[in-house]
């Protein structure tokens, strides 16, 4: 990167089955600088997800002890289950100039927000309910009855697209990966980003 400084957070959120996940490890696996916050849950691995790769799959009380020490910069309980964000993971990545990018819901997005409001904030969303219930059911990983709870936040979750900064339509999968990743390109060079380097290149002059 030639940008100096702290490393941009982005939040990534949606309903469940959006496809934010996907995206995400699209822009990580294809961007520059840009690392992945693993969050902590306490729900159970599903399909093939790995401790520590797609998150940390921790007990309900190991969860409790860190929320009580204050190590999440944000946590939530999203369809029954705990989720939360490591606050010492994100700050190390910025202070190495890092970009680190967020796969959460719409509650932790939230919060994060509220936290750091430098945060660059994208809602994905699904073209259509009728997509959304598709994909959550062909992806096969949850029971009848979650689904069901999944689709009912998710009337409530795409109310709030207005709260967020940048909105990506995921109804074409290519076309949604290289929107994430021009975001994330296009707020590296911003003017403030780029003004040290911009100034070595002025006393050249």
């Amino acid at each position: 990167m030639l940008s100096e400084g702290r490393g941009n957070l982005i939040v990534v959120t949606a309903p469940s089955g959006a496809g934010k996940s996907t995206l995400v490890e699209y822009v990580v696996s294809h961007v520059d600088g840009l690392r992945y916050s693993i969050s902590y849950t306490t729900r159970e691995p599903r399909g093939k997800e790995l401790h520590g790769r797609d998150y940390f799959f921790v007990s309900l009380e190991e969860f409790r002890r860190m929320r009580s020490r204050g190590e999440f910069i944000e946590s939530a309980e999203v369809h029954g289950n705990l989720y939360g964000t490591a606050r010492a993971a994100i700050d190390a990545a910025r202070k190495e100039g890092q970009d680190i990018i967020l796969d959460i819901d719409v509650q932790g997005a939230r919060q994060i927000c509220a936290v750091i409001p430098d945060a660059i904030t994208v809602f994905v969303l699904p073209p259509s309910f009728q997509e959304l219930e598709q994909r959550l059911r062909q992806r096969n990983t949850d029971g009848r009855y979650d689904i069901e709870r999944r689709l009912r936040n998710a009337s409530v979750e795409v109310q709030s697209y207005r709260e967020f900064q940048y909105l990506i339509i995921n109804d074409n999968l290519e076309r949604a990966c290289s929107a994430l990743a021009a975001i994330i390109l296009a707020e590296r060079h911003r003017v403030n980003r780029l003004s040290a380097v911009a100034e070595k290149i002025i006393s050249s002059f």
